[in-house]
């Protein structure tokens, strides 16, 4: 099994060469004074948590699992003091408000640190980005006396927190929610109904969970319109964070799962729970967003974490594993066989989950970056269109990211064939950990139709304009390269296609109500292959800039990476944009009676 190592020296070239962060945090206002040095202390000290502190307890947590004992759940051995790791440190408060004692770090480079920690240990990563999720929301929509009273203890660590949307008939569709909520007279309302697959709903990690739940007042307007988001902590507060009684909260038990075991996925009772409203009546939904926005990216950000991770384990058995002789004859002679990295389809393999996994982090880069001009740049056009971009990439990092964690895994159990199919060689464990990233958080076909219908129908194609211009952008620099010629043109092709099929899908749209649903997974893929395009010709482009520099391997590889997404995997743009063209008739018309 291979031991984690954090991937720094490419998130490095990402941050400094590929979108040139230091020039890019000195622009931004209301940013805390941030270099290289610090941003690097940042990475190599999260490096040393990740793969010290989270790693090795991976497998246990996984083996161990979460349980329910007294009502109280108990994580596996080892969470909990590796979890003061991250309180000693303040990691918890690495991107939280500076005005609560938050570090005001850019999501740029947190979300680096983010893949670290889902790399080395998905389940216990989960306590930490609810909790940041929710310190988010609350932050955004809570008020003055709310903010005062929780975020610091976010912050630090010792109180945590939840999101409480879907009920045991209620998930996607959240206006026909049941949880109920009825004023106590005294500013505060009792919260009753019951939450499932509450992740880190209940644990043994911190002091007191914040809860933060979607319920209806009695004079709430039918569907999403009358949705409103409480507050209600597992144990309550005075107004000095002072906590006090236990709560009407209870876990009512724990879900048993696929994968990330050692994560405590709760169904959470709310029995006239004390709750105290966040932001303004029935505009919950919207308030919830701005934490669910905030998971999306953390969700994908936990796929490349778990193909980085895949990527690992397959190359260090790829090298060691002798099985067969190369197709040009013995590489190794000295040897009874060839280590498999010789065998081609062995190295299509590992090509494959290496292009993917290092678009992927450029493509979490990326959208960070957008996330933070859109919170910090001076100029207000410049923000606009930050907050257009992040809008359009927010649910193909989600989806596209996820589906691509996942398939890196599946691949990588390939390359070890009946290993990866053991506990032993820690695959099989990614395997099944990466599989919910495309389900929680909404589902990925409901990223799909969230891209298709809010981001492009809605806005006609509009919020896909600042991608397609930063492509042509990015087109006009490279025009000159002889090297990069040929991978120019073929992103030039695909960028037109991707425009020519949006326009076709809206137009489509207007006459054809199944015409979104029917090619929303596919669309969103042609966005995501489309975006890895743009970001690897952009690290292309560096790499050779670079090269010239400090002529490096690294850089050679970068390059040849580069080659192989254009040649093997860019391709299938082109049939999914004939398959979206083909319309929805093939796909609705069958009866219900005839499947």
């Amino acid at each position: 099994m291979a031991e984690y190592q954090a991937p720094l020296k490419d998130m490095q070239f990402l941050l400094y060469d590929v979108f040139k962060a230091e020039n890019q945090w000195a622009a931004m206002s209301d940013l805390p004074e941030l270099g290289r040095d610090l941003a690097d202390a940042i990475l190599q000290e999260g490096a040393k948590l990740a793969e010290q502190v989270f790693f090795p307890l991976n497998a246990t947590g996984d083996e161990q699992g979460c349980r329910l004992e007294a009502g109280k759940v108990i994580t596996p051995d080892g969470f909990k003091a590796a979890y003061q790791h991250l309180v000693e440190g303040g990691w918890l408060g690495l991107s939280g408000d500076p005005a609560f004692e938050g570090q005001g770090m850019p999501k740029m480079l947190v979300a680096l640190f983010e893949e670290m920690m889902f790399a080395s240990n998905s389940s216990l990563t989960l306590y930490v980005t609810l909790s940041l999720g929710a310190g988010l929301a609350l932050s955004s929509h809570g008020s003055e006396e709310q903010k005062r009273v929780y975020l610091e203890k976010l912050y630090q660590g010792s109180w945590s927190g939840t999101m409480c949307l879907t009920e045991p008939h209620s998930g996607t569709d959240l206006g026909i929610l049941r949880t109920k909520a009825a004023s106590n007279g005294d500013g505060s309302y009792a919260i009753t109904g019951s939450k499932i697959f509450i992740t880190s709903g209940d644990h043994d990690l911190t002091e007191n969970v914040m809860h933060l739940v979607l319920a209806k007042l009695p004079d709430a307007p039918e569907g999403t319109r009358g949705i409103s988001m409480f507050l209600v902590p597992k144990f309550l507060v005075d107004s000095e964070g002072q906590l006090g009684d236990r709560n009407s909260v209870s876990v009512g038990s724990l879900e048993h799962k696929m994968g990330i075991k050692g994560s405590a996925t709760c169904v959470m009772n709310f029995d006239g729970a004390k709750g105290w409203l966040v932001g303004e009546p029935h505009q919950g939904l919207a308030a919830m967003f701005t934490m669910m926005n905030y998971e999306r990216l953390t969700t994908g950000i936990q796929g490349v974490g778990s193909a980085d991770m895949a990527y690992q384990h397959a190359l260090a058995y790829a090298k060691e594993r002798l099985q067969g002789r190369s197709p040009r004859g013995a590489q190794y002679p000295e040897q009874p066989a060839d280590p498999i990295i010789v065998h081609p389809d062995v190295r299509r393999m590992l090509l494959t989950i290496k292009a993917y996994t290092e678009g992927s982090r450029a493509f979490v880069v990326y959208t960070g970056l957008q996330l933070d001009l859109a919170a910090h740049a001076k100029d207000d056009a410049q923000r606009q269109r930050a907050e257009q971009l992040a809008a359009l990439l927010t649910p193909v990092a989600k989806a596209y990211l996820s589906d691509r964690g996942f398939d890196s895994c599946v691949m990588a159990q390939q390359v070890l064939g009946g290993h990866g199919y053991v506990k032993e060689w820690g695959v099989e464990q990614l395997v099944r950990d990466a599989r919910i990233a495309q389900i929680y958080e909404g589902t990925n076909g409901v990223q799909a139709m969230d891209l298709v219908g809010r981001k492009i129908y809605k806005t006609r194609g509009a919020l896909l304009r600042p991608l397609l211009d930063d492509i042509r952008r990015l087109l006009a620099k490279v025009k000159s390269s002889l090297v990069l010629q040929s991978m120019a043109e073929t992103l030039d092709q695909a960028s037109l296609m991707l425009e020519e099929t949006t326009e076709w899908l809206v137009d489509q749209a207007d006459r054809n109500p199944n015409i979104l649903g029917a090619s929303a997974v596919e669309y969103l893929e042609l966005v995501g292959l489309v975006s890895f395009a743009y970001l690897w010709l952009n690290m292309a482009k560096t790499a050779i800039e670079e090269n010239e520099r400090d002529g490096q391997e690294f850089y050679l590889s970068k390059l040849a990476t580069a080659q192989f997404f254009y040649e093997k995997l860019l391709p299938k743009a082109l049939s999914l944009g004939q398959s979206i063209q083909a319309g929805s008739q093939s796909t609705m018309q069958l009866s219900v009676e005839q499947f």
